[in-house]
């Protein structure tokens, strides 16, 4: 049947009986899988199973990685004692050669895999490949170390960087099909005490772009986001660290906005998808074409709507902030830890508060965490420490807690696929006395939480409430403050605690703090305090 049938219609051959062949499927009533496989096998059989299980077959049937040990054979076997020392102009010429072939498979599988963005690192006695999926990095392969220069100037060669430079770092882009799927990737070389380390950001270019609903924005923040949006004038930041979505975010807000009415004008580094309809302007450094120059010559293109990739200085904060002022709306991104630090991040640039109150219309803040794998889900027993702070946010007793256990589908991770949490600084007069006048961090994020915006850490901690994810992976990708562990056994090793969990009453702006004592005397008593308050 082939690879690419199997993961067309997610399906495994199981047996053959004479001119019959039999297929298993987790979709028996997908017709146009039935009639492409009857075209191809002529006589088919369906059998029912899992679609986790028949991941896992093709997983393993047809891992690109699993022919590596081979290659890496044939790679030393062809080595000689000046080779490791070259620059590998000879492995990196013949398109069948082992090392094309390592790298060509390191690639796909990282495609295959989900994977975001893959490293190769060079260690002392062996070179290491690792994928990042879903935000969380995975050992997924290890190489001989003589492999580690080929490996690098192969992918030099593919990204057309200078394979004879080994020190100072080099940046580079090139493009593949996998799987019949168009792919860029964007290349990192760095010099490191055992060797190069390569990293490379993968692209899908048929990835759609995702409504903002999608992305697991609340129905009430969509509303609120939109109306900033709509606005003809003003500024909207999208705040959070790599890898937190910022991007997708933005390039959703883009298709929300487009309207063949408005002169739409993106300016990005790279420009990662492409949009009908929206004039899209590529950063470059080696021209000397930076953000803010870029900023310049489209405010001489009449825009209606412009997005700033990412604001990263003083100067391009300035004249976004200009444009914001002077009758366009301004879209961006900016390195911050919530919504409120990013207006404070505007000041420190140098931006006068009064400009920055104007100018900024709203401020988004996100995370995104990682979402319990559908095809190993499992209820299990919460931890004391687990059951108090989303008891303290959620307000009643959580009664669905769930984990993954672990699967093909997921890697045996436990998760597969991941959410946005989102926090919403919508501007508003008390706020804008409070920018104007200087005041600190956690007094504008309480005024901001009173005129009703719902912080990440909340929107995530309801999350595990309905078993979307785990309070393991909030802590871990949400920035929480003043979350204090202090017990982490499970809630049967309490006892009778479970039902002497109280919340205390405190002042919204005072942390609350709950506490568990087992009720079976003291050699059995243990007490547990979990505060969760807002940034000091």
């Amino acid at each position: 049947m082939g690879e690419t049938l199997c993961r067309q219609w997610s399906v495994i051959p199981v047996r053959t009986n004479g001119d019959r062949v039999f297929i298993a499927s987790s979709q028996l009533d997908n017709t146009e899988a039935i009639e492409a496989l009857t075209q191809k096998c002529k006589r088919i059989g369906l059998l029912s199973a899992s679609q986790s299980e028949i991941e896992r077959q093709v997983h393993e049937r047809f891992d690109a990685l699993s022919e590596t040990a081979a290659y890496a054979q044939a790679f030393e076997l062809a080595d000689d004692s000046t080779v490791a020392d070259n620059d590998h102009r000879a492995a990196v010429v013949d398109e069948n050669a082992p090392i094309v072939q390592v790298v060509s498979r390191i690639v796909t599988q990282g495609v295959r895999n989900r994977a975001s963005d893959i490293h190769i690192e060079a260690h002392q006695h062996a070179v290491k490949v690792r994928y990042r999926i879903d935000g969380a990095l995975s050992e997924a392969l290890t190489l001989p170390a003589k492999m580690g220069p080929a490996i690098a100037s192969r992918i030099k060669v593919m990204a057309e960087l200078n394979i004879v430079e080994r020190r100072r770092p080099q940046d580079g882009q090139f493009s593949l099909k996998v799987d019949g799927r168009p792919i860029d990737i964007r290349t990192s070389v760095l010099s490191t005490i055992h060797g190069e380390k390569v990293v490379m950001r993968v692209l899908d270019k048929t990835r759609s772009i995702i409504g903002l609903t999608q992305l697991g924005m609340p129905t009430d923040t969509v509303t609120r986001y939109l109306s900033i949006v709509n606005a003809p004038v003003g500024m909207l930041l999208c705040t959070g660290p790599t890898g937190s979505g910022k991007t997708t975010t933005l390039y959703s807000t883009l298709a929300e906005v487009d309207d063949p009415k408005k002169n739409v004008i993106t300016i990005e580094d790279p420009v990662e998808y492409e949009f009908d309809g929206i004039n899209q302007m590529q950063v470059s450094e080696a021209a000397g074409i930076t953000f803010a120059d870029g900023l310049r010559g489209v405010l001489r293109q009449d825009p209606d709507v412009i997005l700033v990739g990412e604001i990263r200085d003083q100067e391009t904060a300035r004249i976004a902030t200009q444009a914001a002022l002077t009758g366009h709306f301004v879209l961006s991104s900016l390195h911050a830890v919530d919504a409120v630090a990013a207006v404070h991040r505007f000041i420190d640039m140098g931006i006068e508060p009064f400009l920055v109150a104007s100018a900024i219309s709203g401020v988004i803040g996100q995370r995104l965490l990682r979402k319990i794998c559908s095809s190993c889900r499992i209820p299990h027993e919460p931890s004391s420490r687990d059951y108090r702070v989303v008891r303290s946010v959620v307000g009643n007793d959580p009664v669905l807690w769930m984990r993954g256990a672990g699967c093909p589908a997921c890697n045996d991770s436990g998760y597969h696929g991941r959410q946005g949490v989102y926090e919403l600084l919508q501007m508003s007069d008390r706020l804008r006395e409070l920018i104007v006048s200087k005041a600190s961090h956690a007094e504008m994020r309480h005024m901001a939480i009173e005129d009703g915006m719902q912080t990440m850490q909340d929107q995530a901690f309801r999350l595990v409430a309905k078993g979307v994810t785990t309070v393991e992976e909030v802590l871990r990708a949400v920035y929480a403050p003043g979350v204090e562990v202090a017990d982490a056994r499970p809630i049967l090793a309490l006892g009778a605690g479970r039902a002497s969990l109280h919340v205390a009453e405190q002042g919204a702006a005072e942390p609350s703090r709950l506490t568990g004592r087992s009720s079976e005397g003291s050699a059995g008593s243990a007490d547990a305090d979990l505060t969760v308050g807002e940034t000091a």
